[in-house]
Protein backbone atom coordinates (compact mmCIF):
# COMPACT_ATOMS: atom_id res chain seq x y z
CA UNK A 1 0.00 0.00 0.00
CA UNK A 2 3.22 2.68 0.26
CA UNK A 3 2.18 3.42 -3.45
CA UNK A 4 -1.71 4.42 -2.47
CA UNK A 5 -2.18 8.63 -2.94
CA UNK A 6 -5.20 10.05 -0.76
CA UNK A 7 -6.43 12.37 -3.20
CA UNK A 8 -8.81 15.50 -1.30
CA UNK A 9 -10.67 17.00 -4.39
CA UNK A 10 -11.81 20.71 -3.88
CA UNK A 11 -12.15 20.12 -0.06
CA UNK A 12 -13.50 23.05 1.74
CA UNK A 13 -12.91 23.07 5.20
CA UNK A 14 -9.25 22.95 6.48
CA UNK A 15 -9.92 21.12 9.50
CA UNK A 16 -11.34 18.13 7.43
CA UNK A 17 -7.92 18.33 5.90
CA UNK A 18 -6.52 18.31 8.84
CA UNK A 19 -8.30 15.33 9.86
CA UNK A 20 -7.63 13.30 6.69
CA UNK A 21 -4.15 13.97 7.27
CA UNK A 22 -4.54 12.43 11.07
CA UNK A 23 -6.17 9.67 9.85
CA UNK A 24 -3.52 8.82 7.08
CA UNK A 25 -1.24 9.09 9.89
CA UNK A 26 -3.07 6.80 12.21
CA UNK A 27 -3.05 3.88 9.31
CA UNK A 28 0.15 4.49 7.62
CA UNK A 29 -0.38 6.54 4.89
CA UNK A 30 1.59 9.17 3.72
CA UNK A 31 0.81 10.93 0.52
CA UNK A 32 -1.71 13.60 0.23
CA UNK A 33 -2.82 15.25 -2.67
CA UNK A 34 -5.05 18.54 -3.05
CA UNK A 35 -7.12 19.69 -5.94
CA UNK A 36 -7.69 23.01 -5.80
CA UNK A 37 -8.35 23.67 -2.03
CA UNK A 38 -10.40 25.98 -1.01
CA UNK A 39 -8.31 27.47 1.81
CA UNK A 40 -4.80 28.35 1.74
CA UNK A 41 -4.43 27.78 4.96
CA UNK A 42 -5.01 23.82 5.43
CA UNK A 43 -1.65 23.23 6.24
CA UNK A 44 -1.53 24.88 9.49
CA UNK A 45 -4.80 22.92 10.54
CA UNK A 46 -5.02 21.90 14.32
CA UNK A 47 -7.36 18.93 13.62
CA UNK A 48 -4.10 17.26 12.09
CA UNK A 49 -2.59 16.11 15.53
CA UNK A 50 0.20 14.06 15.05
CA UNK A 51 -0.02 14.71 11.30
CA UNK A 52 2.11 17.90 10.72
CA UNK A 53 4.38 16.15 8.15
CA UNK A 54 2.30 14.99 5.84
CA UNK A 55 0.38 18.31 5.90
CA UNK A 56 3.36 20.05 5.15
CA UNK A 57 4.41 17.34 2.01
CA UNK A 58 0.98 17.27 0.95
CA UNK A 59 1.20 18.66 -3.08
CA UNK A 60 -1.50 20.98 -4.56
CA UNK A 61 -2.58 20.38 -8.04
CA UNK A 62 -4.58 22.73 -10.01
CA UNK A 63 -6.83 19.77 -11.96
CA UNK A 64 -7.50 16.07 -10.93
CA UNK A 65 -6.37 14.94 -14.30
CA UNK A 66 -2.57 16.36 -13.05
CA UNK A 67 -3.03 15.12 -9.81
CA UNK A 68 -3.51 11.05 -11.18
CA UNK A 69 -1.39 11.15 -13.72
CA UNK A 70 0.96 8.56 -12.87
CA UNK A 71 -1.96 6.26 -10.97
CA UNK A 72 -2.75 2.96 -12.86
CA UNK A 73 -5.84 2.67 -10.80
CA UNK A 74 -8.17 5.94 -9.74
CA UNK A 75 -10.90 4.59 -7.28
CA UNK A 76 -13.38 7.78 -6.46
CA UNK A 77 -15.56 7.41 -3.29
CA UNK A 78 -18.67 8.16 -3.04
CA UNK A 79 -22.91 7.80 -1.45
CA UNK A 80 -24.25 6.41 -4.93
CA UNK A 81 -27.37 8.55 -4.38
CA UNK A 82 -29.73 10.99 -6.78
CA UNK A 83 -27.08 10.27 -9.36
CA UNK A 84 -26.76 7.44 -12.53
CA UNK A 85 -23.38 5.99 -11.95
CA UNK A 86 -21.46 4.92 -15.22
CA UNK A 87 -18.42 3.32 -13.67
CA UNK A 88 -18.60 0.18 -11.74
CA UNK A 89 -19.67 0.55 -8.36
CA UNK A 90 -18.62 -1.47 -5.18
CA UNK A 91 -18.80 -1.37 -1.71
CA UNK A 92 -16.41 -0.57 0.76
CA UNK A 93 -14.85 -4.25 1.48
CA UNK A 94 -15.02 -5.27 -2.04
CA UNK A 95 -13.33 -2.51 -3.19
CA UNK A 96 -10.44 -2.30 -0.95
CA UNK A 97 -9.78 -6.29 -1.94
CA UNK A 98 -9.25 -4.99 -5.23
CA UNK A 99 -7.02 -2.31 -4.27
CA UNK A 100 -4.92 -4.32 -2.15
CA UNK A 101 -4.68 -6.75 -5.27
CA UNK A 102 -3.30 -3.77 -7.35
CA UNK A 103 0.34 -4.52 -8.41
CA UNK A 104 0.31 -0.46 -9.01
CA UNK A 105 -0.06 3.03 -7.85
CA UNK A 106 -3.40 3.46 -6.95
CA UNK A 107 -5.29 7.14 -6.07
CA UNK A 108 -8.47 7.20 -3.97
CA UNK A 109 -10.45 10.05 -4.35
CA UNK A 110 -12.87 11.97 -1.78
CA UNK A 111 -15.01 14.78 -3.22
CA UNK A 112 -15.61 18.14 -1.91
CA UNK A 113 -17.83 18.18 1.50
CA UNK A 114 -20.75 19.74 0.22
CA UNK A 115 -21.05 18.48 -3.34
CA UNK A 116 -18.57 14.95 -3.24
CA UNK A 117 -17.31 14.09 -6.52
CA UNK A 118 -18.58 15.46 -9.87
CA UNK A 119 -19.28 13.56 -12.62
CA UNK A 120 -16.39 14.60 -14.64
CA UNK A 121 -14.33 13.72 -11.41
CA UNK A 122 -15.96 10.44 -11.49
CA UNK A 123 -14.85 10.05 -15.00
CA UNK A 124 -11.33 9.64 -14.10
CA UNK A 125 -12.23 6.93 -12.09
CA UNK A 126 -12.17 3.11 -12.93
CA UNK A 127 -14.62 2.15 -10.58
CA UNK A 128 -16.40 3.78 -7.51
CA UNK A 129 -16.48 2.37 -3.94
CA UNK A 130 -19.07 3.40 -1.14
CA UNK A 131 -19.13 2.82 2.97
CA UNK A 132 -22.02 1.14 3.79
CA UNK A 133 -24.39 3.05 6.14
CA UNK A 134 -28.20 4.17 6.50
CA UNK A 135 -30.07 4.85 3.61
CA UNK A 136 -31.55 7.14 5.41
CA UNK A 137 -28.28 9.18 6.08
CA UNK A 138 -25.90 8.24 3.63
CA UNK A 139 -23.23 11.43 3.92
CA UNK A 140 -20.36 11.34 5.80
CA UNK A 141 -17.75 13.93 7.21
CA UNK A 142 -15.01 13.67 4.80
CA UNK A 143 -12.57 12.91 7.94
CA UNK A 144 -14.49 10.19 9.00
CA UNK A 145 -14.92 8.84 5.41
CA UNK A 146 -11.53 9.01 4.80
CA UNK A 147 -10.41 6.76 8.31
CA UNK A 148 -12.89 4.19 7.19
CA UNK A 149 -11.60 3.70 3.92
CA UNK A 150 -7.91 3.61 4.81
CA UNK A 151 -8.60 1.17 7.46
CA UNK A 152 -10.43 -1.62 5.62
CA UNK A 153 -7.56 -1.27 3.06
CA UNK A 154 -5.14 -2.03 6.11
CA UNK A 155 -7.37 -4.86 8.08
CA UNK A 156 -6.58 -7.66 8.01
CA UNK A 157 -9.19 -10.66 8.34
CA UNK A 158 -6.52 -12.66 9.58
CA UNK A 159 -5.80 -11.31 12.61
CA UNK A 160 -9.31 -11.75 14.33
CA UNK A 161 -8.22 -15.30 14.45
CA UNK A 162 -5.04 -15.02 15.72
CA UNK A 163 -5.42 -16.56 19.57
CA UNK A 164 -3.52 -15.02 22.36
CA UNK A 165 -0.83 -16.18 23.83
CA UNK A 166 -1.24 -19.22 26.36
CA UNK A 167 0.11 -18.55 29.80
CA UNK A 168 1.25 -20.87 32.62
CA UNK A 169 -1.72 -22.71 34.63
CA UNK A 170 -1.44 -22.87 37.94
CA UNK A 171 -0.59 -26.40 39.13
CA UNK A 172 -2.82 -28.63 41.62
CA UNK A 173 -0.77 -27.56 44.56
CA UNK A 174 -0.79 -24.00 44.05
CA UNK A 175 -4.58 -23.85 43.80
CA UNK A 176 -4.66 -26.39 46.39
CA UNK A 177 -2.67 -24.27 48.69
CA UNK A 178 -5.02 -21.58 47.82
CA UNK A 179 -8.34 -23.45 48.79
CA UNK A 180 -6.84 -24.18 52.60
CA UNK A 181 -5.73 -20.54 52.87
CA UNK A 182 -9.08 -19.40 51.98
CA UNK A 183 -10.93 -21.72 54.06
CA UNK A 184 -8.58 -20.79 57.37
CA UNK A 185 -10.04 -16.84 56.68
CA UNK A 186 -12.94 -18.31 56.02
CA UNK A 187 -13.35 -19.57 59.63
CA UNK A 188 -10.83 -17.41 61.50
CA UNK A 189 -13.43 -14.19 59.92
CA UNK A 190 -16.34 -15.93 61.53
CA UNK A 191 -17.80 -17.22 57.93
CA UNK A 192 -17.70 -20.90 59.40
CA UNK A 193 -20.09 -21.17 62.70
CA UNK A 194 -18.47 -24.40 62.98
CA UNK A 195 -15.20 -26.62 61.57
CA UNK A 196 -15.71 -26.54 57.44
CA UNK A 197 -17.49 -29.88 56.41
CA UNK A 198 -16.23 -32.42 53.96
CA UNK A 199 -18.72 -30.79 51.64
CA UNK A 200 -17.79 -27.06 52.19
CA UNK A 201 -14.10 -27.82 51.55
CA UNK A 202 -15.44 -29.38 47.95
CA UNK A 203 -17.35 -26.69 47.10
CA UNK A 204 -14.25 -23.85 47.85
CA UNK A 205 -12.02 -26.44 45.78
CA UNK A 206 -14.31 -25.92 42.94
CA UNK A 207 -14.91 -22.50 43.19
CA UNK A 208 -10.89 -21.96 43.48
CA UNK A 209 -10.50 -24.82 40.05
CA UNK A 210 -13.51 -22.33 37.85
CA UNK A 211 -11.28 -19.35 38.90
CA UNK A 212 -8.95 -20.74 36.31
CA UNK A 213 -6.02 -19.00 37.28
CA UNK A 214 -2.90 -18.78 35.78
CA UNK A 215 0.01 -19.44 37.41
CA UNK A 216 1.20 -15.53 38.20
CA UNK A 217 -2.36 -14.76 39.23
CA UNK A 218 -1.70 -17.76 41.73
CA UNK A 219 1.31 -16.62 43.24
CA UNK A 220 -0.51 -13.19 43.77
CA UNK A 221 -3.48 -14.56 45.58
CA UNK A 222 -1.51 -16.48 47.50
CA UNK A 223 0.70 -13.62 48.49
CA UNK A 224 -2.71 -11.74 49.01
CA UNK A 225 -4.21 -14.28 51.38
CA UNK A 226 -1.09 -14.92 53.38
CA UNK A 227 -0.89 -11.40 54.21
CA UNK A 228 -4.74 -11.91 55.24
CA UNK A 229 -4.36 -14.90 57.58
CA UNK A 230 -1.34 -12.83 59.23
CA UNK A 231 -3.32 -9.75 59.99
CA UNK A 232 -6.33 -12.50 61.33
CA UNK A 233 -4.22 -14.49 63.40
CA UNK A 234 -2.69 -10.87 65.23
Amino acid sequence: MDGLKVVLVSPRNPLNIGAAARAMSNFGFSDLRLVNPYEVAFREARSAVGAGAILEQAREFPTLAEAVSECSLVVGTTAGEHRELRQPFRRLELGARLIRRHQGTVALLFGSEKYGLLNDDLSHCDFLMGIPSRPQHRSMNLGQAVAVCLYELIRDPRAARTMPAVKKSATSEQTEVLRQRLQDALRISGYYDHSATAGSERRLRALVKRMNLNHQDAVIWLGILRQVLWRLKA
